[in-house]
């Protein structure tokens, strides 16, 4: 078990966890090509921050996503993980499922900021 990230904070939230919550978390926040330990962990979702809300960003979030999480479903740690996007004034909301290897469905929402 790992100690739980807080997705609002970015902090430990002092509690532990045995879902896949860190992992999705980190490898969306981490920006691809970042970490020390391994290139390939990451997204790309930090080069839409200065994009406009348009419906092609949206597109584009929702695969920068999969594309971020598709290592957990490589790894066996995942089943299927689903993404979908809302647009909100400023910044779009990433809605995950993930079903993990146990058959447990996960869901998460990420904020990511567009101009």
């Amino acid at each position: 078990m790992d100690t739980l990230i807080d997705p609002a904070a970015g902090d430990y939230a002092g509690e532990r966890t045995d879902t896949l919550a860190n992992a999705v978390y980190l490898r969306l926040m981490t920006p691809l090509g970042s970490w020390w330990a391994d290139a390939l962990v990451g997204s790309r979702l930090h080069e839409l921050q200065r994009e406009k809300d348009v419906p092609r960003v949206a597109l584009l979030a929702q695969q920068y996503a999969e594309q971020a999480l598709a290592p957990l479903l490589r790894d066996a740690r995942a089943r299927a993980i689903v993404v979908s996007t809302t647009r909100q004034a400023g910044r779009l909301l990433l809605h995950i499922a993930v079903t993990e290897a146990g058959g447990t469905v996960r869901q998460f929402v990420h904020p990511v900021r567009v101009a």
